[in-house]
Parts: structure tokens; sequence; C-alpha cells
């Protein structure tokens, strides 16, 4: 079996459509707010509904014949059958039925007292004996949704008494479910409790918690806030004995009995979509309140704020009455012949969504907004005498029900919040009308009647903010501003409204924020001026506030350039800025937008040379500093030299144009060079091996204005053999500049000795020149003719010929004395040098005594030699009969061999062979045409002796010497062999 709605009204979709008036917002009015669906059942009953009750998606169904149906619409094919354990005739109909919100726990009350409670879990109705005989009206449950019991309730009776009960179920017989049931509170007034409410409130601690109490009659509607007891109910104590004891109510009505008189409670809060309710602390929600008086329906708002002693009346003047006319003929009934007659039907039920007050007037439900009293829905639902059962409401999932003898009416909301946001804005609460707009189109009207409404009021500043996310036209929210001089608005208004902006909309993102630069230099110099003329900004402001608003105004903009740095046009915020003369601002922005190139040249243009030094320092762009080395090197070059130390990413090649031009101007010592000291970092630290580097350091040394060539010289030392300067273009500075050392040490590095001894004879260089004359020591040829030339160079500047001779002696070794006598002038007397000459002959007298030694050395040795060729020839060895050839390994004495004193024997052939290997292409030819002549017999006699001689001669060669480098184990041989 299972539950099937058919719907009664058609469903369409209802929505806003955008447009510059609030009229054009408004929904379709034809598309009712709420539906009457019939919920057909697919299985028969015959027995009418006396009562029925509905929670957490449970519908209670009474029979009457005392049957009661439990359909859990999650599962609507399983649906209990449950009877009282009494028949009706016996325990009478059933009247009424109270479920709690968890339907967990059901009281059921019949027509002749008998009261039974029915836990969810059990199928059989226990009787509650402590209750017997009370005529049940209302229910208030305990606030904490108890499920195992009920906790401690409140039960409202038809005689006007309140008892608190506590309920609990027992499958043991002798126990009983009503633990105790206790007298509370008698209405004075007399009649029914037509309704209860309980719920926590805040402020609760370990004494208790604070609830309140809403008691309601036919007549009055009371309302109690305190403290109630601790829970325990073994000593059948109560928690609200002490609470209706010891604090006083507040009423509200005039107590005189009438028609109703029942009290409902707006449901738990839809989490889904729009959230209408706000909760306050400790998360407790205000619901609203509906009483159902003789005069109409008396609604409002349970307050949780607040002090708790005047809720009561705060609760209660915040009420409204929707009056019992509006609701039973809103706009008269219409009888024959079109006049209008009024209707006599009384409300008969009432129940609250989450924004309606619905009523059930005769056979009409009558729907009316709680916040405007207007009547949204007026439907007939029932048929011509039909009556209705009940209208429950299930809290927890916000449906509700309309029962009668014979159906079940579900009271479906149709998007029942959609015209909320528009009543919040004709109350002027913006915040919630913003909260319950649901399209971009009702949204930007809320916006734009709040920002109306803000600016009516002379709050421009939050206008500003809200105008921002509107669609309001720009121009006209701007001369708004503009007209009413509220620059700080404007400077809000444009700040919001670039941030609305997509990416895509480039020239609006470029426009509003030029204009934003021109808003924040103005407002700057507007603050300046006043702290400088120590005038008053404000009536408001102090000199002290004005500069503090200066810095935050000045905060502001650097965010804002910050963020919005791509929104920038570069130019034109330079232009802006530039105009106002804010010099801050305009570096920050170009930092921030990394063009260090603008803030340098700014600096560099104002001549502050240490500011612009410091922004170089946190540069890493190599570019930056070469484009401003030049400048810097000529104002600043210690601090610049220091700075480009530390970069680990600069080529030294680009800065050689800034080192130049800045040794050009420098007129101070080489030590004190900035250029030079650059250099050598470059060179001794980083080892650069750049031409260019090093041909620059060369150029400042020998360009120099000093004569002093120390510097120059150690570092041509320092460059070695293989330097990595141009050595033609060092000598040619050197030349040009007059470096005769480092001329001289340039030319000896390239081997140039001549042109060195020339260079430093020609500026009467002696010592150098001979210096130079003592480099090749290896070529002592050269060595002689640079001798002899710094020789002729002494000889013809000496003014005596002694001290020429005494110089010479220096290089006695080469140079004798007829080596120097050309050099002499014609006209020398001998005798200055006579002592010279005859040293010299006395040592040639001694060198031919030496030569005629070794001579008659040399004969005897060729004697000594003769005599043991002749003894060769007389020279044997002893071959054993068994010797064999140390190569083929063959009987010696088979054939022609060759015996060697160390007793090694070899075949003639086998000989010829290794030697062949060993010997050139010619020798081969020659051993074999040898070997040819003597084996064909074609030379005999003395010539055949000759030829032997001389294959002999070639065979007894240096064979044993080549073979010195073969290792003894040949490849192929057995390493075995050769172990020891």
């Amino acid at each position: 079996m299972a539950l099937e709605p058919t719907t009664i009204t058609t469903t369409t979709n209802g929505g806003f459509v955008a447009a510059d008036a609030l009229t054009d917002l408004a929904t379709d009015t034809a598309l009712p707010l709420f539906n009457v669906e019939q919920v057909q059942l697919q299985f028969p009953i015959y027995d009418d509904f006396v009562a029925g009750q509905v929670a957490n998606n449970v519908i209670i169904l009474a029979l009457s014949s005392g049957r009661i149906l439990r359909i859990d619409l999650n599962r609507p094919d399983e649906i209990q059958d449950i009877h009282l354990p009494k028949k009706p005739s016996e325990s009478g109909i059933i009247r009424r039925m109270f479920l709690d919100p968890t339907a967990s726990h059901l009281l059921i009350a019949t027509s002749l007292g008998e009261n039974y409670y029915l836990h969810s879990q059990s199928d059989t109705p226990r009787p509650l004996a402590k209750l017997r005989g009370v005529s049940i009206e209302a229910v208030a449950w305990s606030p904490a949704l108890p499920t195992s019991s009920t906790r401690e309730i409140l039960i409202g009776a038809a005689d006007g008494n309140i008892y608190e009960a506590f309920v609990e179920q027992s499958n043991e017989f002798y126990r009983k479910e009503d633990k105790y049931v206790k007298l509370v509170w008698k209405v004075g007034e007399g009649g029914p409790v037509t309704g209860l409410w309980v719920d926590s409130l805040p402020g609760g601690d370990r004494s208790g918690e604070v609830r309140r109490v809403l008691v309601a009659t036919r007549g009055r509607l009371m309302h109690w806030v305190g403290k109630v007891g601790r829970r325990g109910h073994e000593g059948h104590q109560g928690i609200y004995g002490g609470l209706f004891e010891g604090e006083q109510p507040v009423s509200f009505g005039d107590g005189r009995p009438g028609q109703g008189g029942s009290l409902v409670v707006s449901p738990d809060v839809v989490e889904q979509g729009v959230n209408p309710t706000r909760f306050r602390e400790e998360e407790v929600p205000e619901r609203a309140f509906a009483w159902l008086s003789s005069q109409g329906v008396f609604h409002g708002r349970l307050l949780v704020d607040g002090n708790t002693g005047d809720l009561g009346s705060r609760v209660f003047n915040e009420g409204r009455l929707l009056a019992k006319g509006q609701l039973t003929n809103p706009n008269g009934v219409e009888a024959a012949g079109g006049k209008r007659q009024v209707s006599t039907d009384d409300v008969e039920a009432v129940a609250l969504t989450q924004w309606h007050v619905i009523c059930l007037v005769g056979r009409r439900v009558v729907v009316a907004n709680r916040l405007t009293g207007d009547i949204v829905y007026d439907q007939i639902a029932l048929e011509q005498g039909q009556r209705a059962v009940g209208l429950s409401v299930d809290v927890q999932k916000n449906t509700f029900w309309l029962f009668t003898p014979q159906e079940i009416l579900e009271i479906v909301p149709k998007e029942e919040d959609r015209d909320i946001w528009k009543i919040m804005l004709k109350f002027e609460d913006f915040e919630a009308a913003l909260q319950h707009a649901r399209t971009p189109a009702q949204k930007d009207a809320v916006a734009i009647a709040h920002g109306d409404h803000m600016v009516g009021k002379g709050q421009h500043s939050e206008a500003a903010g809200v105008y921002g996310k509107s669609s309001k036209p720009f121009e006209e929210v701007a001369l708004t501003f503009i007209d009413n001089d509220q620059p700080d608005a404007l400077r809000k208004y444009l700040l919001t409204k670039l941030g609305t902006y997509k990416r895509s909309f480039v020239m609006q993102r470029v426009m509003i924020a030029a204009w934003l630069v021109e808003v924040f230099m103005a407002k700057l110099n507007s603050l300046d001026d006043t702290i400088i003329t120590g005038a008053e900004l404000s009536e408001t402001l102090s000199p002290t506030q004005t500069r503090e608003q200066l810095e935050a105004v000045r905060a502001e903009f650097q965010d804002f350039v910050t963020k919005h740095k791509q929104d920038l046009d570069r130019q034109t915020v330079y232009d802006i800025i530039s105009s106002h003369g804010r010099e801050e601002e305009l570096l920050y922005y170009a930092n921030v937008v990394n063009d260090y190139n603008y803030v340098l040249s700014y600096w560099v243009q104002r001549e502050r040379w240490s500011e612009a030094l410091k922004v170089l320092k946190r540069q890493t762009d190599a570019g930056v500093f070469y484009r401003h080395s030049s400048v810097l090197m000529t104002h600043a070059a210690t601090e610049l030299v220091d700075i480009l130390m530390r970069q680990s990413n600069l080529d030294p090649r680009n800065l050689i144009p800034a080192l130049l031009e800045y040794d050009r101007n420098f007129k101070g010592p080489l030590s004190q060079n900035q250029a030079v000291r650059y250099l050598q970092y470059v060179v001794n630290q980083l080892g650069s091996t750049d031409a260019a580097v090093h041909n620059t350091l060369v150029s400042i040394y020998a360009s120099h204005s000093s004569t002093d060539e120390s510097q120059l010289m150690a570092y041509l030392a320092s460059q070695g053999d293989e330097p990595n300067f141009d050595q033609d273009f060092a000598l040619r500075l050197c030349i040009q500049n007059h470096r005769v050392l480092s001329c001289a040490h340039i030319y000896t590095s390239m081997g140039q000795y001549v042109q060195a001894v020339d260079l430093a004879l020609s500026h009467d260089k002696i010592e150098l020149a001979s210096i130079v004359a003592d480099r090749p020591m290896s070529n002592p040829a050269l060595r002689k003719k640079l001798w002899l030339a710094v020789a002729k160079k002494v000889i013809s500047q000496s003014n005596g010929i002694k001290a020429a001779i005494e110089f010479l002696k220096r290089c006695n070794d080469l140079l004798k004395i007829e080596d120097l006598i050309p050099f002499f002038p014609d006209f020398v007397v001998i005798d200055d040098f006579k002592e010279e000459i005859c040293n010299a002959l006395e040592e040639y007298s001694r060198s031919i005594d030496a030569l005629r030694k070794e001579m008659d050395e040399s004969s005897l040795t060729a004697a000594n030699i003769k005599v043991d060729i002749a003894a060769l020839d007389r020279r044997y060895a002893i071959v054993e009969p068994g010797e064999k050839c140390y190569v083929c390994g063959l009987p010696l004495l088979a054939r022609q061999f060759f015996v060697f004193p160390c007793q090694h024997a070899f075949h003639s052939d086998c000989l010829g062979r290794r030697v062949l290997e060993q010997s050139g292409a010619a020798k081969g030819r020659r051993i074999r045409e040898i070997q040819g002549l003597i084996g064909k017999g074609v030379v005999k006699g003395e010539r055949r002796e000759r030829v032997v001689r001389e294959l002999d001669g070639i065979l007894c060669s240096d064979y044993a010497v080549r073979r010195i480098n073969e290792p003894f184990v040949a490849e192929g041989e057995d390493l075995e062999e050769w172990a020891l």
C-alpha cells in the first residue's frame, strides 16, 4: 500500500525578470504560493477518520472503530494497524491525539476520559492510570526531544488544570508508563487549556535550565520565563512546579472566553534554500507563534535574546493581530446578482509556516502573510457539507496536513518566500531583503534601493559600497557623489565597482583605475595641505587625526596599486602622479610594477645618488646595471663598485664603456681608481679570461699619467706565458704611452728579444737591455748577438774604456776582447785595455795546450782500437755438437751459422729473417741482395770475402738492442712454463 498525491492545481515555474523598475521584478501573481493536494490512499478504509497527526514524516490516523493506523511516508507500503485495549463502547471514541515532533511518543485521549500512551517501538497502547478521567486538550513536549521517554511534559486539561507528567515505555506488566503526574497550575478563569508550548532559552547553568512556557485558553495567552528544577523523576519532584509558583506570567487578552483558543508554533528552520530565521546565541532559533482568539489570529515572534525579565512583554508588544474579518471575508463573498455578502464562517483551525498563517475558514483554506497581513491564498478545499477533523503540522519536515473524515489533504507551499525580499524592501530591512533575493536582478534592485536610502540619509560612504555592487548607471552614481562633494564616497564606489568587473572588461577597468589614482592623489594633497597650513580638516578631526587619516589613505593607495597594478596604464599613472607632485607615491608605484629603470632614472635626474644606489642594491636584472652604470660610475664610483662586486650575474664586458668613461675623467692614483679595482676583482676573484676585460685593464694601466709601471708590470707578470690580453694591442699601447719596461716584457714574452733590446737601448735602458739579453739561454748565438748590441751601446756611451770593459765582464762567457775591438774608436790607445788583451792571449795559449793534449789522447785511442780489431780475426768460439739455433731450434751445424761472444748461435738465414723484421726497407733489400749473390755463387775470391764481411756486419747489428722492449712471454705461449 502506498500514498499517491493528486495535485489540485497546475504547477508552473515563476521567475523574475531583470529591469530597472521594481515592478518589473514582480513574479507572476497568477501563480499561487500554496496548493492543496489530495492524498489518494491505495487501500480502502471503511471507517471515518476521527483524528490525525503528522510528525517526522509519520502519519497517525485514528478511526471511528478504535483502530489506529501508523504510516511511515518513507515506507508507505508498511502500515501498522493498532487497536486500543478496549472497545470503543467501553473506552469511548478517540477524541484527540498528540504526537511529539520525533514521532516517538503518542498520547491518545478518548471521549470517556481514557488516556493511552503508545511508543513508536510498540504496537500496544498502554493506559495512563494516573491520567484517567483527565480530558487532555493540549500537550507541551520536552525541548530535548527524547526518544526512550517523554521526559517532563506539560498536559493541559479541559478543566483548566495543567499537569506535569513523565511517561516512559515499559514492557513489564506491573510497571506503569506514567511515572508521575503532578498538578502544577490551574487557569483562574476556568475553561479548558487550549494550547501549550515549552522551549529552552539561553542563560541556563548547573542549577537548572531557563525555559519559556506559553499557556493558551480561549480568552487569554500567558507567558512564563524562569528556571526549572533539575531533572529526576524518581522522587516525583518534577521540574516545572517552581517556575509556576515563583514566576508571574505576562498575559495577553481580555480573558473573555470565545471561539478557538488553539496555540501553534512555526516549524523548524528549513535547511535548504533561504534561511528565514536568524539564529541567536547557543544556536536557539526564533520561532513564530499564533494564537487563535475570538478577535482573530494574534501572532508574533518568540524572542530568545535580551533580558528575560521583560521577554513576555516584548513578545506580546511586537505581536500583531490578523482580524477575524480579514481572514473570514477578505474581499467579501460574491452572491447572486453581483452583490457582496459577509461570510459567517469562523476560523476553525490555524497553522504556521515559515512566513505565513494558514487558516481553515469553513470550507476554505486561507493563507495570510505574517509580515504584511495580506491574503496570498484563498481556496475552497472541502466539498459542500464536508467538515475538517484537524489541521496538523510536521514541524521537522515542514509539511502541512488537513484531515477530513474521508480523506487527507496536503497544503503544499510553492516557493512561499519568493516575495519576501520585496516585503523586506518595503520595510527598509535591506539586509534581510538581500538575503532573500534569489536572482541577480532582485539583488540588484535591493542594492539600488538600499543605496538610494542611505544617500537620502546622508550616509554616502555606506551607499558607495552598496552602489558599487548594483547596476545603477555609473555616471549617475558618480555625479551624485561629486555633486554632494563626497570624494571619499566616490573613491569607495570606484574601488567597489572595479572589483565587480571581470578581467575581460579591460577598458572599463583601466579607466576606473586611472580615475582612482586621480582621486587618491587629490585626497592626499588635500590632507597634506591641511597639515602644512595647520588648519582643521573638519570640525570633527584634529591635526593628529588628520595625519592618521593621511597615513590610512596612503596605505589604502598602496594596497590599491599592489592589487590592481595590471589594470593601471603605466604612463598614464606616471603622468597623473607627477602632475600632483607626489614623489613617494610615484616611486612606490614604480617599484610595485618593477619599473626600476624609472625609479633609477628619477633619482639620477635629481642627482640623488644615495637613493639611486639603494634601489640598485635590490635589483637582480643585469640590464638595469648596464643602463645606469655610466652615470653612477661618474658620481658614486666606490659605492657602485661595491654593489657590482656583489652581483654574480653581470657580464663585465657590458660595463667596459662605463669603466673607460670613468677612467677618462679620473685624475687620482691607480690605487684609488675604482675601474681598476673592479677589473682586478673580475680578473683575480672571478677568474675572467675575457680578452676585452684584460685589454681594458691594460689600457687603463698603460694610459695612466703616472710614470710608475709597477702595477702594470705586476699584472703582465701574473699572466705568464699564455696571457689573456691581446699582446699586439698591449704593445701598441705601451709604445704609445712610453712604457719601456712593459714593452720589453711583452717583447720578451713574444720571443722578440732583439726588438726588446733595441727598444731598451733606444731609451738608454742599459740595465734593462742586459737583463733581456740574458733571457735566451737556450740560444747562445742569439744571446751573443744581443750582448754585442748591448756592448756597442755601452762602449759608445762610456767615458772610459776601462769602465766599458768592466761592465762587459758580465758576459765574458760569450764575448771576447776581439769581439769588442771593432766597437772601439780608431784613436783609442791600446794601453787602456792592454791587460785585457794579454789575458785573452794567455787564455788562447791555454786553449791550444788543451787541444794538443786531447789530440795526443785521441791518437793513442785509435792505435789501441786497431790492435783490438786485428785480434778479432783470431777470436773463436766452441760449438757443442748438439747446439741448436736460437730461432728455429734445429741443429746448428746443419747449415751456415753465426756464433756470438755471448754464445748465442743462429742459422745464417734465421738471423737474416730476424734482422729483416727489425731493419728498414733499404737494409732489408741489401741483405736479400747479398744473400742472393752468395747463394748463387756470383761473386768469388776477394769480392766474395768483402760481401760476406758486409753481410756479417749487417747481421751483427743492434738487433738485440731493438728487442729490449719485447716481452719475455710472447702472445700464445703457456704462462705456466714461466711459473717459479
